[in-house]
């Protein structure tokens, strides 16, 4: 077996544009693929972290979180990146923290589970790591950038029709935490985490509304959201203990 190079944050985004600043920022770095993904390692901020683009989905986002672990063991992984918004309150530009997570499009109903219940752990909502998304919040606070916290819905989809966002809401809306974005990696990675007994956060900048004015508003904004998170990750990053 490799040697584990141990790194105390690894960040996870699903596309270059997500993480390209973040390894530019690097020094002392050290790069190695895994299957078809590069993890790079290197100082930033005052912290040893590894960071690695996973590819759009979830199975390549489980993929990668599993791989980070088993070759990296950091103390957290942080999934950043882009979503669009599934919140009356939450607007393009602004910052989705996850309290929690689920998979919308998993489904065995038909058998008689609840919707979203992941079989093998036999829950529906993951939760994210109370410490690490204190200190995502407060590097969101630092920066000046309205967010909201609740839950955040992943499917392999991208949501851009308004009966969707209503269903995924209707099905998974509770009464202490709304849903507040969608994406297509961030529960992958928590049911990853949470397997390994792995703490981690989700944060999500928006770069859409997730209805019928998605494909218009994601080339337009997907820049400077992913700019935002990239801003608030490197926060985090220098304020992490």
């Amino acid at each position: 077996m490799n040697q584990i190079k141990k790194a105390a944050i690894g960040i996870i985004g699903a596309m270059q544009i997500e993480v390209e600043a973040l390894c530019a920022a690097m020094e002392n770095t050290e790069c190695e693929t895994v299957g078809n993904m590069t993890f790079v390692c290197g100082d930033l901020r005052g912290k040893r972290v590894v960071c690695a683009k996973c590819g759009i989905g979830k199975v390549f986002a489980a993929m990668c979180a599993q791989t980070m672990i088993l070759k990296y063991s950091p103390d957290c992984i942080i999934n950043s990146g882009v979503a669009g918004t599934l919140s009356d309150t939450l607007s393009i530009g602004q910052i989705a923290l996850a309290d929690q997570v689920v998979q919308h499009d998993m489904d065995t109903s038909p058998i008689g589970d609840p919707v979203g219940l992941i079989s093998g752990i036999n829950i529906i909502y993951i939760p994210t790591d109370p410490a690490v998304t204190a200190a995502l919040a407060a590097a969101v606070g630092s920066e000046n950038v309205p967010y909201q916290r609740g839950t955040v819905a992943s499917g392999d989809q991208f949501i851009c029709q308004s009966e969707v966002k209503t269903r995924i809401k209707s099905n998974f809306e509770t009464e202490d935490k709304p849903v507040i974005a969608c994406e297509m990696e961030g529960a992958a990675i928590g049911q990853v985490c949470f397997v390994n007994k792995v703490p981690y956060g989700i944060l999500r900048a928006i770069s859409d509304g997730g209805d019928e004015q998605a494909f218009a508003d994601y080339p337009t904004f997907l820049a400077a959201a992913a700019q935002t998170a990239t801003r608030v990750m490197l926060r985090f990053v220098e304020n992490w203990n």
